[in-house]
């Protein structure tokens, strides 16, 4: 079943600052992946209240959609420096996060409460239901074992701290007031998004698009929508930045995990670029000048009354084989032991230094992720507690952390709700 508010939650009562109220109260502000998860994690203990404000009417929204609606959980690395290499930005914080909670710690949360997790081809970890509601549910039973309470349409306008307590201020002008809060909300992509945060003295580094495919408005390569290269290396023009993997031309562009891998590592490079910039790819992954002119000399010797066209000697998709042989001026007729010095040099340009003009940018599916947030200088990570403002909490993607597609990206939301979970849940009211 989908879990959507069907009643309108009454009006919050605000209660006098500096009571003494026998309840600790935590208040996690976000119903997504890390903040459901924090909340799941949080024991159920007598003195102390959990809430979650949601601002939409639905929880776990991205788990929900991620994975084609499989949810890809984690993945299944389990050397954290290895991992590391799959974070753009935030390892200061992960490096600690990560070995306290990673890929191990997740599989056996899950499969401590009934739902195993099988490991695809590529790394990916997904429930062996294939089915991402097996995760929600899962996550959403332990928050109801827990007595955590909901509210949905719950949109934060600001928060006070007076007398070591928060006031957290809702659009619908309703209070709540929190001896502890965890900020959980997600990344939010205009950085006016982030000034009640700011207000509370944080600095954010500014937020700026990643996991996002390449446009390429009216180029004649996109006729080829729907071909893949199986490894192709991207680099961008102008930069040290290079990745490899699976390529996929689709009808606005290119995209497929290393287009997806490029946009997040570049993800402030070409947002400076204003999404204008050159890509440089190698259809033959790392195949050198050298290796591809000795292996169009054997072929030459050997095949050359073979029909260029025919023979494909790089295992390349027909179509884009068909394409790059057109965009040489190599003819239908041409075979391999006729072809012309200066169209085999044109060939092997194409082939290993094929140029385009990327215009553009377009959101891949349902894994838009924000690359700022809030500065990891401000956090410890040993607690995901603010150094500023203790009593305030952070995780998952609203801090300055995110990485490549691939389930990483909740593997950082479970690793840092987990933590802040455990350091929520610990004695002490009264907040400085």
């Amino acid at each position: 079943m989908e879990l959507i508010a069907t009643i309108q939650i009454p009006k919050l009562l605000p209660i006098a600052i500096g009571t003494n109220s026998e309840k600790m109260k935590i208040a996690i502000i976000g119903a997504g992946a890390a903040g459901c998860f924090a909340a799941a994690n949080i024991p159920n203990k007598e003195g102390v209240e959990v809430v979650v404000f949601e601002k939409t009417a639905r929880v776990m929204q991205k788990v929900k959609v991620s994975g084609g609606g499989r949810c890809n959980v984690t993945h299944e690395c389990f050397d954290i420096p290895e991992l590391l290499t799959a974070y753009p930005r935030g390892k200061q914080l992960l490096r600690k996060s990560l070995y306290r909670f990673g890929p191990q710690q997740t599989i056996d949360w899950f499969e401590s409460k009934g739902v195993k997790l099988k490991t695809e081809a590529d790394g990916r970890m997904f429930p062996v239901t294939d089915d991402s509601q097996t995760i929600i549910d899962c996550i959403w039973q332990e928050m109801m074992r827990n007595k955590v309470k909901v509210f949905y349409h719950k949109s934060v306008t600001c928060i006070e701290k007076i007398k070591g307590q928060f006031i957290i201020h809702f659009s619908d002008t309703s209070e709540y007031i929190a001896d502890k809060i965890l900020l959980a909300t997600g990344g939010f992509p205009k950085p006016e998004q982030y000034n009640w945060i700011k207000d509370l003295g944080l600095a954010i580094d500014s937020p700026v698009p990643s996991l996002f495919t390449f446009n390429l408005p009216k180029h004649p390569i996109t006729e080829l929508m729907g071909v893949s290269v199986p490894n192709a290396r991207i680099k961008i023009a102008g930069t040290k930045i290079v990745q490899h993997g699976p390529l996929l031309i689709t009808h606005w562009g290119m995209s497929g995990p290393a287009v997806l891998k490029t946009s997040a590592i570049a993800a402030r490079e070409l947002a400076d670029r204003n999404y204008d910039f050159q890509v440089i790819i190698n259809w033959l992954n790392d195949t050198t000048d050298e290796e591809l002119k000795n292996s169009l000399l054997q072929l030459r010797k050997e095949q050359g009354k073979q029909l260029v066209q025919n023979k494909n000697p790089f295992d390349l998709p027909r179509r884009l084989w068909e394409y790059l042989l057109q965009q040489c001026d190599i003819k239908d007729d041409t075979r391999w032991g006729e072809l012309p010095a200066a169209a085999q040099n044109k060939l092997s340009e194409h082939l290993l230094r094929d140029i385009y003009h990327v215009k553009g940018k377009t959101t891949f599916k349902e894994e838009f992720v924000t690359c700022g947030g809030v500065n990891l200088n401000e956090i410890d990570p040993q607690t995901m507690e603010s150094k500023k403002m203790p009593g305030l909490y952070f995780a998952g993607e609203i801090l300055d952390a995110d990485g490549i597609t691939g389930g990483y990206n909740f593997q950082h939301a479970w690793s840092s709700g987990w933590i802040a979970a455990l350091n929520l849940s610990l004695e002490g009211k009264g907040q400085k």
